[in-house]
């Protein structure tokens, strides 16, 4: 569960700075509240998972799926790995992951 815990704080503090970079480069209120929403709740699945396992990575699988279904159908057009790319592609692993560590007892 510690590797998933980092992870999960890692992805955390990337998608917040993600929303970040998408304001400052684009002028984009929705990437800095979307990043910030979705980073927050990451780091707070993270923060669950020694005490309260299911809460933890339901809250990682539902984020990371709602990311991934935000960003793999704008990346599948493209076929080059953009942001989007980089994003739809951790979003589906850290779902996986999240799967994983559920199942794994």
């Amino acid at each position: 569960m510690g590797a998933a815990k980092i992870y999960f704080i890692v992805f955390g503090i990337l998608t917040i700075a993600g929303g970040v970079v998408g304001y400052v480069k684009a002028g984009s209120v929705a990437s800095i509240v979307a990043g910030g929403i979705t980073g927050v709740l990451l780091l707070v699945a993270a923060l669950l998972l020694p005490e309260y396992r299911i809460v933890g990575l339901a809250t990682a699988c539902i984020v990371s799926l709602l990311l991934a279904a935000q960003f793999v159908p704008k990346d599948l057009p493209t076929g080059r790995v953009l942001t989007a790319g980089k994003t739809s592609t951790l979003s589906v692993t850290r779902a996986i992951l999240a799967i994983v560590a559920w199942l794994k007892k």
